[in-house]
């Protein structure tokens, strides 16, 4: 067991497991796609699909987002569908969750999750308690995403993980996806669902390419939130994880299978 735990500590990115999609229930692979360019294509799609749907937040706009992950986005759909705003997380994530009050499907960007701290009142008072303490007689489709946990060279007021603070508080569905299978269905479904959905991405993830089937890039593919998925096949113990550790699960899959150890390996949509 000594060589598991050397390659624990090394750290291992979640690159080498990228292509090993043998192991998901996914059709065979027909386009390569990054983690960003299937969010793009997820919004790209939902924008054209319901007139209802807008983005807003800083740089979303004539910058293509601080990510890049609204590329393309604002020549589309213009000012009125992609809006930059001030830096004010309270200001605009109050227009966000009045538009969701009054019949529009805004997604919300935050530049990163630490800065819905500003915000946090209007994520959690007015957008999740409205609908859950109304029974959802008052649906609030809103989605609030952007990138969440550590990265490189943003400190530690940048690299916090709000999967555990957001999934805590009652009316909020919290996604927290792993690969751009995951962050094409998962963003579509939020998009279209009722309740308040925090979308935790990873910024680490963005760049990283999967392969993709014809039916994952069909217009109206949608993954159903709240179900696990298999990413991998096993039967002698499972890991459970979310976003960029699934990768580091599948890494120490391989490392135990040839130790004589199979893992599943499944991932909390």
């Amino acid at each position: 067991m000594a060589s598991i735990r050397c390659f624990l500590r090394s750290g291992k990115s979640a690159v080498s497991v990228v292509l090993r999609r043998e192991f998901s229930k996914t059709s065979p692979a027909a386009v390569q796609v990054n983690v960003r360019d299937a969010l793009n294509q997820a919004m790209d799609e939902e924008l054209e699909r319901d007139e209802r749907v807008f983005l807003l937040g800083e740089e979303v706009a004539q910058y293509d987002g601080a990510y890049k992950v609204s590329r393309g986005l604002w020549k589309k759909y213009g000012d009125k569908r992609i809006i930059d705003t001030p830096i004010t997380e309270m200001g605009f994530a109050g227009i966000a969750v009045g538009a969701a009050f009054a019949g529009l499907r805004p997604i919300c960007e935050f530049m990163t999750w630490n800065f819905s701290m500003q915000a946090i009142d209007q994520v959690i008072n007015s957008a999740a308690k409205t609908y859950y303490m109304s029974a959802g007689a008052q649906p609030v489709p809103i989605v609030f995403r952007g990138p969440n946990g550590s990265s490189a060279g943003v400190a530690a007021q940048h690299s916090q993980c709000f999967a555990a603070w957001y999934g805590h508080c009652p009316g909020l569905k919290v996604i927290s996806p792993w690969s751009a299978e995951d962050a094409r269905g998962l963003l579509k479904a939020a998009i279209r669902d009722n309740n308040p959905v925090v979308f935790l991405e990873n910024e680490l993830m963005y760049g990283v390419p999967f392969d993709l089937s014809e039916e994952v890039m069909h217009k109206d593919f949608v993954l159903p939130i709240g179900k696990a998925k298999v990413e991998r096949q096993g039967t002698h113990i499972t890991l459970v994880s979310h976003s960029r550790c699934v990768g580091f699960c599948l890494d120490a899959a391989a490392v135990l299978a040839k130790e004589g150890v199979e893992c599943e390996v499944s991932v909390v949509l």
